[in-house]
């Protein structure tokens, strides 16, 4: 795929992005089974009880998330960063960084929009300290950036060094063990919503498709001996996994 395809099909992903966003935002702020949808978040402090006369943990309600407004932000990020792309000062840096095997543009925008995810669907399975989603939030941003590290690292080497890859995969699971802790550790299977299952084996599936792609692309497999293919798998990936979360979470909160 030549550049001027490549930031047309940008272009396209970024305005299915746009309307999907559009119409989240939309149900987001008018229909009330969506606005009202605004988990509780939380935090515990200790204080001192002078009837126990030892310190206690004391549950205090922080502000309720919007949900809905959020799930609405990551698409229209994603729309945004690939608007950027397109824009002709932009699009040059990021030709000549697709030359050098690097897409800067793509793991600062995951490092926000992917790692909004996870917290929105921590909090979906019950994760609703402040604390936890901060950590969550953060380890997941860190995981992107090492994936960026990844690229220009290898920018300088003749043998792919893979220690970021490892790292960041360390990094981008540890939400995720939380997420299942939540979401099954108390549970009884048989009573847990099928659209959870849904969300849940979905989402992880796609989470680890990226990886993938990634190994692919430096093991130089088939067609991902070019890195603009791997990138046009990026972008895939990206709209129908962000889509499908939104979608389902959609669908789940519109459950009765």
């Amino acid at each position: 795929m030549s550049f001027e395809k490549l930031r047309k099909f940008n272009l396209i992903m970024g305005i299915f992005h746009l309307i999907q966003g559009s119409f989240m935002l939309l149900a987001a702020l008018f229909i009330d089974q969506i606005s009202n949808f605004k988990p509780i978040i939380q935090t515990n402090f200790l204080m001192f009880d002078e009837t126990s006369m030892r310190l206690v943990s004391n549950n205090q309600e922080l502000f309720k998330l919007p949900f809905g407004v959020l799930v609405a932000s990551f698409l229209l990020l994603s729309a945004l960063a690939h608007f950027i792309i397109v824009l002709p000062k932009f699009n040059k840096i990021y030709n000549k960084d697709l030359e050098n095997n690097i897409n800067r543009f793509r793991w600062f925008e995951y490092m926000i929009s992917s790692s909004l995810m996870i917290v929105l669907i921590a909090t979906l399975f019950g994760v609703f300290d402040f604390g936890a989603l901060i950590l969550i939030f953060g380890i997941n941003a860190v995981m992107n950036l090492l994936g960026y590290l990844m690229e220009v690292l290898n920018k300088y080497t003749d043998k792919t060094k893979w220690s970021p890859f490892v790292i960041g995969s360390i990094a981008g699971i540890l939400p995720w063990i939380v997420v299942t802790l939540y979401a099954f550790g108390n549970a009884d299977p048989s009573e847990v919503p099928f659209f959870v299952y849904i969300i849940f084996g979905s989402y992880f599936l796609f989470f680890n498709l990226f990886p993938i792609n990634m190994v692919l692309q430096y093991k130089k497999i088939g067609k991902w001996k070019d890195y603009i293919y791997g990138e046009r798998t990026y972008i895939v990936l990206s709209l129908v996994s962000k889509s499908l979360l939104a979608w389902l979470v959609f669908g789940g909160v519109m459950q009765p």
